[in-house]
């Protein structure tokens, strides 16, 4: 079992600290899907401006969840909107906003995760935090932004135990660099493939002469199927899968929450179309994406060429976007970095027990021998 670090007895405050250095990731093992080259910290905060911040609430033997925050940028979010796409791959799940976003084509709050029975408290500390920022003092509606994935297994969730001021901790504990990944904020009760899911990030960085742009995503990975890594079929090689002996164990079931990041300059139209393809790197990794699971990509662009401020809103001038025939990097970035920020989510959780119930990590012992078999035959 990997070194586990908690902080304080009952709730442990996790945003970009040193503890994201010690998680092994995918590309430790050799793992790098794609062609395209990560940013320099192979995640979400390889785009500027992005933070991520994270409240892990771990108490007693039943209570595994917490609140994972990620703000388009340091500026007021309510007055400088980003324009935003949504994409659902299958729809069994609570996505709060997603209808303003699909509407209006831009996101007004930071992106908060957490789990399904908290989504109203997720609402409650993003409209808090955003009525208290200066310049927001007339406002009188707020599109809040949570998306879930239920840890019921290892979490008492009917408990309710995320509060209001979890989500405004979060959102101010926010901030750039290193990411902390697998058992942290809204990753911590989270199970994926039959393992111990979580928070996962990867980012990848275009070629100058496509643009130079880079695209990164962070995942809550709760879902599952039949695991394959990099073309590796790790679930069939360890006996633990979907329908195994035609049975559904739900070790399928769950959700998959997917925020895609990008500095390209884009209309929420193309943002949309990004999101959808974000499934297809959730594909990669083995999930049919069943009929029990929530399934959801949102996806924004920080570029200040394209940013919605209250001058814009107001006034008829055109904002520049890429024209359609430059998309196609920016797609194979998104799905690449989809599927890397599942295998890091996986291989830096740890195994848990909550609620009386054991989830064990991804075994890598086991693993890198089918990772280097799957290599060798390539």
């Amino acid at each position: 079992m990997k070194k586990w670090l908690i902080f304080l007895p009952l709730v442990s405050l996790l945003g970009t600290f040193a503890m994201a250095e010690e998680n092994k990731r995918a590309r430790d093992y050799g793992v790098a899907p794609g062609i395209l080259a990560p940013g320099p910290l192979n995640a979400i905060t390889d785009v500027t401006g992005i933070k991520v911040g994270h409240v892990t609430l771990i108490e007693g033997d039943t209570v595994r969840t917490g609140v994972s925050a990620i703000l388009p940028h340091g500026d007021n979010l309510y007055q400088n909107k980003v324009p935003a796409g949504f994409a659902v791959g299958n729809g069994f799940g609570k996505f709060m906003g997603s209808t303003q976003i699909r509407e209006l084509g831009e996101i007004e709050t930071p992106i908060i995760l957490t789990n399904t029975l908290s989504v109203p408290q997720g609402a409650e500390g993003v409209i808090t935090w955003t009525l208290e920022q200066p310049g927001n003092e007339n406002v009188r509606s707020v599109n809040a932004v949570v998306g879930e994935t239920n840890d019921g297994r290892l979490n008492d969730i009917r408990g309710r135990h995320v509060r209001e001021h979890n989500v405004v901790e979060a959102i101010r504990n926010a901030s750039g660099g290193l990411i902390a990944e697998g058992n942290v904020g809204a990753g911590t009760g989270t199970v994926a493939f039959g393992w111990k899911g979580g928070i996962g990030t990867s980012s990848r960085r275009l070629p100058d002469e496509v643009g130079a742009y880079t695209v990164g995503v962070l995942v809550q990975t709760n879902y599952g199927g039949i695991l394959t890594m990099d073309g590796a079929r790790i679930g069939e090689a360890l006996g633990q899968y979907f329908m195994k002996e035609v049975l559904d164990r739900g070790d399928a079931d769950g959700s998959v929450i997917i925020v895609i990041a990008t500095d390209a300059p884009l209309s929420d139209r193309n943002l949309e179309r990004m999101a959808r393809r974000a499934f297809i790197g959730i594909g990669r990794t083995g999930s049919p994406m069943t009929n029990g699971s929530g399934d959801y990509a949102i996806a924004f662009s920080t570029a200040e060429s394209v940013r919605r401020t209250p001058e814009r809103r107001s006034s008829a001038e055109t904002i520049s976007d890429l024209p359609n025939n430059l998309m196609s990097p920016l797609f194979q970035a998104t799905v690449e970095a989809t599927e890397e920020a599942v295998y890091n989510s996986l291989i830096a959780a740890e195994t848990m027990t909550g609620n009386g119930v054991t989830v064990e990590e991804l075994p890598m012992d086991r693993v890198v021998p089918l990772l280097k078999a799957r290599a060798s035959r390539d």
